[in-house]
């Protein structure tokens, strides 16, 4: 199961209205979780079954409301019991299509049978698909 989520305070002290700092400790909370994991400019994506996912996400969200009284989460699940290695897997079946392959190979899941990319989002040829979330103002990442 993939688990994309993004969480943001929704103030900050810092004079820049800079968010890196909080999104830096979430981020580390995710690392250290052991499980597979790409944080891209827009959304940390994470790999793993429900009961393993969702408190490494809610130990995220506790790192920003650390340092903000409110914080903005986002989050997004494509729930397939059972299936592992779909963070790389996705992008690969949409980069067979692109490239010109059959892409029968790998369950032909691509973009309308379970979404590689939705909401406008872009393939990254790193990991997994990105389909929205929050930009820092001054180009730093935001999980």
């Amino acid at each position: 199961m993939l688990f994309a989520f993004s969480v943001a305070p929704t103030s900050t002290a810092d004079a820049s209205a800079s968010m890196s700092r909080a999104v830096a400790e979430a981020v580390r909370v995710v690392r250290e979780s052991g499980l597979p994991h790409e944080t891209t400019s827009m959304f940390t994506t994470i790999e793993g079954e429900w009961d393993e996912v969702m408190p490494v996400i809610r130990a995220a969200t506790d790192a920003v409301l650390a340092v903000s009284p409110r914080v903005s989460l986002v989050l997004k699940a494509d729930l397939r019991p059972g299936r592992s290695g779909e963070l790389r897997g996705k992008v690969d079946r949409v980069e067979r299509h692109l490239a010109g392959g059959d892409g029968a190979a790998g369950g032909g899941d691509g973009a309308a049978g379970g979404g590689a990319v939705t909401g406008g989002g872009a393939v990254s040829r790193r990991g997994a698909a990105s389909g929205g979330g929050v930009s820092d103002d001054d180009g730093e990442f935001r999980s």
